[in-house]
Formats: structure tokens, C-alpha cells, sequence
């Protein structure tokens, strides 16, 4: 399986440029345990620069994928100061519901075509998983201090990574606005 690593320009996904073709990347969507976090982030959707604004909970600035069916998806967003208030109080409790769903999109640019396409996404799909362990300890942080590569709106990079549920699930890679594919994300366990 071959590994799917994507670096997105935060300043790009906060400030759409319609003359840069760097790769973005949004958060549609988080769910951790029992809370639903907001979805507060006005950005542009590059494959609708002429629509109006749409809301997104993260602008993604790293997102990796092992490719394996039982590996974790790993994510570094920013999110709005509300959210780091919520994932604050979420990270210095005891979390005893660790499942997560999300909903992500990942843009690049084809040259060739000349307009962004969807690059790695969950197809409008929730994905259903659980924050991974590292060493005992659940892989999810949030900065106290506000990101400085977008000075507004405020925001803070979250990091998480997310293990897929015992359910087949599927992500959605292309490579061009043409060149696609669908790889499996978890193995569903027979009861």
C-alpha cells in the first residue's frame, strides 16, 4: 500500500487566491465522542470560486494516510477559538467515548485542466473511527497559543490521530480531475 501524504497552505485555505494553485484542505465535519464540534470557518470552495463562502470546522494543513485497511488517518487542521475551548476541556478530561467521525476534502490543482479537483476525501461520508494510543495516551492535542501563519480569524492547529472503527469504510484519491480511485479504510469484523 502506498502512503498518502498531502501538506496544505493554511494561508491559501483561510484566503483562497484565485491566481495560486496551492493544494487545500477542509475539515467538513468532527465529531469527538459525544461532541460535535462548530462549524464556524468561512472558506472558498476551490471547485466554486464564484458560490459563496462555505463553513468547514478545519483548514488542514497535514493530513497522512499509511494506506493500509487498519491504519490511522492523521490530521493537522486549525480550528476557531471557540472549538479550542471545547477540544481544551475534551483533552484535560477523562474521555471515556473516544470515537470520532469526520468528513475531510483535500483540493490540488491540475495543471492541465486548469481548476482544482478533489485530491483525497471521504466522499461527503462520515468516517467512522476511534482517536488512536500512543504509549497509553490518546494521539489528539490542541495548541494553547493561536496559529501564526493566519493572524484572522484566530485560530489554533489541532492535531489527531484517528483509527478506523471495525467497518469498512472508503476514501476517495484521484490524482487529476480524471485519474481516481477508491481505497478501503477499515475491515468490517463478522459478529
Amino acid at each position: 500500500m502506498a502512503a498518502i501524504s498531502f501538506s496544505c497552505s493554511v494561508s491559501q485555505g483561510f484566503n483562497f487566491q484565485k491566481d495560486a494553485q496551492d493544494m487545500v484542505g477542509h475539515i467538513n465535519k468532527l465529531k469527538i465522542g459525544e461532541k460535535e464540534l462548530d462549524v464556524d470557518l468561512g472558506v472558498t470552495d476551490p471547485e466554486d470560486l464564484a458560490g459563496d463562502k462555505k463553513k468547514v470546522t478545519g483548514v488542514v494543513s497535514a493530513i497522512y494516510w499509511n494506506g493500509g485497511f487498519a491504519e490511522s488517518i492523521q490530521i493537522s487542521c486549525q480550528v476557531s477559538n471557540a472549538n479550542k475551548k471545547n477540544l481544551a476541556v475534551l483533552t484535560n478530561t477523562e474521555l471515556s467515548n473516544t470515537s470520532v467521525e469526520f468528513q475531510f476534502t483535500i483540493y490540488a490543482y491540475d495543471p492541465d485542466k486548469k481548476k482544482y479537483y478533489k485530491a483525497f476525501h471521504s466522499n461527503d461520508a462520515a468516517l467512522k473511527g476511534l482517536i488512536e494510543k500512543a504509549g497509553g495516551e490518546l494521539n489528539v492535542s490542541i495548541d494553547m497559543d493561536e496559529g501564526m501563519e493566519v493572524v484572522s480569524p484566530l485560530n489554533f492547529c489541532l492535531n489527531i490521530s484517528v483509527m478506523p472503527e471495525d467497518l469498512e469504510q472508503e476514501t476517495h484519491l484521484a490524482f487529476s480531475v480524471t485519474d481516481k480511485v477508491v481505497k478501503r479504510w477499515g475491515v468490517t469484523v463478522a459478529a
